[in-house]
């Protein structure tokens, strides 16, 4: 992925982040990819009174995504931002739902040491899906 498509999606992320529904955390996340045929979506986390319920910025962006284009999402890239510049690759569940259609993906995060770029298989060595 180009430097300059890194900070596209980085950027959009940031958008995203600031629409937060974070009002229990604090801590707000935005998250933007870029499908296998160049469109861009965002999202940011939905927090919820029953914490269950909320709603990681990741799965928003890629549902979303779903609803508007349908199931045959594939994405390219994924880059997830916080607005505490904190470390904060995406949780467990996210990983899982970004394999599901990005199984190639190329997943960008804020880490101690800068921002780091890995493989969805990296980051969820076990992945499966039904396809």
């Amino acid at each position: 992925m180009s430097n300059k498509q890194s900070q596209r999606l980085v950027r959009a992320a940031q958008k995203a982040m600031k629409h937060a529904y974070a009002p229990y955390s604090q801590f707000r996340v935005g998250a933007a990819f870029l499908t296998s045929k160049g469109e861009l979506f965002s999202g940011c986390n939905v927090e919820n009174a029953s914490y269950g319920l909320s709603n990681c910025a990741e799965r928003t962006a890629i549902f979303a995504a779903i609803a508007q284009l349908g199931p045959k999402l594939n994405i390219r890239a994924v880059a997830v931002v916080n607005d505490q510049g904190v470390p904060s690759s995406p949780c467990g569940a996210c990983r899982q739902v970004i394999y599901e259609f990005g199984p190639d993906a190329t997943v960008i995060f804020p880490t101690a040491k800068g921002w780091k770029e890995s493989h969805i298989t990296e980051l969820l060595p076990e992945g499966f899906r039904f396809k």
